[in-house]
């Protein structure tokens, strides 16, 4: 799962991170500390022209065949199935995209019956790329995006049996590639930065979306 993440890293990071053109240089944004589901934003897609684009959508997909937004749970889309899956499908084969962060959230039960979050991150926060789908439903005129998830690796499981990919950039292009077929763009999702990653246990605050302080990734 991936229920809440981080963008603390400032725009020109992004811009930076995926060679963006020069158009996209004058973006500022603020850090954002909890970023919970049905919430917009920023994603990363192929242009026509090759290159990379930005693009700004909700973060629960909407498939272009629906005729209201889902009530069910679309802000993660398990890898193994995802081009099976009638609300994921027509996204993985020709609409995949990145979506920028620098941590992500996932929490264990305690022994006081509570949920203990923990920041999960590579060293440095570095800014890394989600592995996600994209759509756009002209009848509601929704841009929405999900995330990719897999079998949590070794530094994950731990904490979680599932783990959303963390995609190598050195395979940036191949998944976004909209002429890459469904068999190749599975194979990229291998790709990932499991071994990288780093945590430490933050505090509950983060277990409210309300909260947006810089303390959330506070270690305590």
């Amino acid at each position: 799962m991936c229920g809440r993440y981080t963008q603390i890293m400032s725009w020109r990071e992004v811009v930076e991170h995926y060679d963006l053109t020069a158009e996209y240089f004058g973006r500022n944004t603020a850090p954002r500390y909890n970023i919970a589901p049905t919430q917009d934003t920023p994603f990363i897609t192929a242009d026509k022209d090759g290159g990379r684009r930005v693009r700004e959508g909700r973060w629960w997909l909407v498939p272009v065949w629906a005729k209201e937004i889902p009530k069910y749970t679309l802000f993660n889309a398990k890898s193994e199935e995802a081009d099976k899956k009638p609300a994921f499908r027509d996204s993985f084969k020709s609409k995949r995209c990145l979506i920028p962060a620098d941590g992500f959230y996932e929490w264990t039960k305690a022994d006081d019956g509570g949920k203990d979050p923990w920041f999960i991150h590579l060293p440095e926060r570095k800014v890394f790329s989600f592995a996600g789908l994209w759509a756009y439903n002209p009848a509601l005129d929704v841009t929405s995006c999900t995330i990719l998830t897999a079998a949590a690796g070794k530094t994950m499981s731990p904490v979680h049996n599932r783990q959303p990919i963390i995609l190598d950039p050195d395979f940036y292009d191949a998944w976004l590639d909209p002429e890459a077929s469904v068999e190749d763009a599975k194979a990229v999702l291998v790709h990932d930065l499991d071994e990288q990653l780093v945590m430490h246990r933050v505090s509950r605050d983060v277990n409210s979306s309300r909260f947006q302080g810089a303390s959330a990734i506070d270690p305590v």
